[in-house]
């Protein structure tokens, strides 16, 4: 991305965009089903902050108490403000973002919001989610790590997540919403400023992400769920309308010893029914739902993401590593060799 290009991204969160109506697509909308408990702190964040939110999904995961929380790309601070309920007086808060107007609203409402709470849990810092390492946050200092929409922003995606991982804790993760595209979005595309900035010109191809969080060593990435969405008819849907573009949530853990696939070691786990806000059925990913008191198979690295996690005292735990039985079926790449036998001879 030029500096031009970054330069604009500023002014269009900073000055074109006065709240949600004014954008152009609806790449960046929130979806309206939130959580029972989202929904309620909510209600308690103060309109200004609310109407210069643009997002474009739910970054909130559940078991969040006491926690400490880093937001990248904070903006005027909603999702700051809700997290700073849900992880409690116990719990700290931090955004980031680089558009000064966005920090601005934040700061001027941090004040209503710790006498509504009770407490003052949040802070705000101007940087670039690119280095945290510059605006003096250390390794290891954050629980959980959320994102809204901003990724795709960032000229430089493989350092955000090289230092979102740093800064984690061991079982720590990373839980973000942003805009994937079905192909690389073609350079003329990725330099226009207002499709840069409604979250389309930085979308990443999607298997260009997980070849990037991979490298960055979140080694199994976790798709939580995902939407197509829809161009407004006009310019920008005639000059992007042939790219598919999608609202992802993605969770990566950070745990030693993840691996690229999917493999069997015969392990299980039931679920007890405790995470306050699923007490019928817990959702790790689009692909595994645990029902309380159902024992069920996983595959080695979905054992560990919930034994080494904030999640491990919500389970129980059946086997270990110490025997292998090849890719899990149906979590992972089919084995390539055929299973048929040959009877022709033949070698090659």
């Amino acid at each position: 991305m030029p500096a031009d290009i970054e330069a604009g991204v500023r002014d269009y969160y900073g000055k074109t965009l006065k709240s949600g109506a004014d954008l152009k697509t609806d790449a960046c909308c929130s979806p309206s089903d939130l959580p029972r408990a989202v929904r309620a702190a909510l209600s308690k964040v103060s309109d200004e902050v609310v109407s210069r939110y643009y997002g474009c999904g739910l970054t909130i995961p559940s078991e969040l108490a006491g926690l400490s929380v880093l937001d990248l790309g904070s903006g005027s601070g909603r999702d700051c403000y809700i997290l700073s309920q849900l992880v409690g007086a116990a719990g700290r808060v931090t955004g980031v973002d680089m558009t000064a107007e966005q920090l601005e609203v934040a700061e001027r409402n941090r004040a209503h919001h710790a006498n509504a709470f009770g407490y003052g849990n949040v802070e705000f810092i101007n940087g670039d989610i690119s280095r945290l390492d510059a605006i003096g946050l250390k390794d290891a200092a954050f629980d959980l790590i959320v994102s809204n929409c901003v990724i795709n922003l960032a000229r430089d995606k493989a350092a955000v997540l090289r230092q979102a991982r740093r800064v984690l804790k061991d079982g720590g993760e990373l839980y973000f919403s942003d805009v994937y595209a079905d192909r690389r979005v073609p350079e003329e595309l990725r330099n226009d400023p207002v499709l840069y900035g409604e979250c389309l010109g930085g979308a990443l191809y999607w298997n260009d992400f997980l070849q990037l969080a991979k490298s960055a060593g979140f080694a199994d990435p976790r798709l939580v769920e995902s939407r197509p969405l829809a161009l407004d008819k006009g310019p920008i849907r005639e000059r992007a309308g042939h790219i598919g573009f999608y609202s992802a949530t993605y969770r990566l853990f950070k745990i030693e010893g993840l691996e690229p696939a999917c493999e069997d070691y015969g392990q299980a786990v039931r679920y007890k029914g405790t995470v306050e806000d699923a007490p019928q059925a817990f959702q790790l990913d689009g692909h595994h739902r645990f029902e309380a008191g159902r024992i069920m198979t996983v595959c080695g690295n979905t054992a560990a993401m919930l034994e080494k996690s904030r999640f491990g005292r919500h389970f129980d735990f059946f086997g270990d590593t110490a025997r292998h039985f090849g890719i899990f079926p149906g979590c992972g790449t089919n084995m390539p060799f055929s299973t048929q036998a040959s009877n022709d001879g033949a070698c090659c």
